[in-house]
């Protein structure tokens, strides 16, 4: 299954580390967590906390352990399809979290999720457009659904996951809507 996943971190340094994740699986069940820091973690940016809100206080009285957050990402999420918006972000810190307690790196892998609604638009297009019809509509649903363009970043985690998690259904209405008008077919089923 999909799961849309994203972090809020200390900072956007070489040393930042997660202070926040949050995951909704393409069903719409979704968890997010406030991280307590690693010990060894204590890079800070008061800019980001300006923009995603959350204060190391808060972290100290909201938040749960690092390896316990740890541990449920690895039990939830393990065996399904993740991803997230800036991959090369968030996998830093889902990386930096699952080292702190012992998992390889790539105990959870992350793939982006522009990517993945680009190949699933190519795949429900393919049956009723040519190759570059089906370039040109996925090319103008991504633009469409672009979240630059339908809003900015609430810049917390479930906020934001959830945000990847309807411009896939968007993107997925609009392909299905353009397949059935083009070829007057039948929907397609999951």
């Amino acid at each position: 299954m999909r799961v849309f996943l994203d972090f809020e971190a200390s900072s956007l340094a070489k040393r930042s580390y997660p202070i926040e994740v949050a995951w909704v699986f393409e069903d719409g069940r979704c968890e997010s967590h406030l991280i307590q820091p690693h010990p060894d973690w204590t890079d800070w940016d008061e800019e980001a906390e300006a923009i995603h809100g959350i204060s190391r206080s808060q972290l100290a009285r909201e938040g749960e352990p690092h390896d316990r957050v740890a541990l449920r990402m690895v039990e939830v999420l393990t065996g399904h399809d993740l991803f997230a918006s800036a991959p090369s972000w968030d996998a830093k810190w889902l990386n930096a979290l699952l080292r702190s307690v012992g998992f390889p790196k790539h105990q959870l892998r992350l793939g982006k999720t522009s990517e993945m609604i680009a190949r699933e638009l190519g795949t429900l297009l393919g049956e009723a457009f040519s190759p570059e019809e089906s370039r040109e509509a996925v090319k103008a649903i991504l633009a469409d659904t672009d979240p630059a363009r339908t809003g900015s970043p609430a810049h917390r985690a479930l906020p934001d996951a959830q945000a990847d998690r309807s411009r896939w259904l968007a993107a997925r209405g609009a392909a299905e809507a353009l397949r059935q008008a083009k070829g007057h077919l039948p929907p397609r089923t999951a």
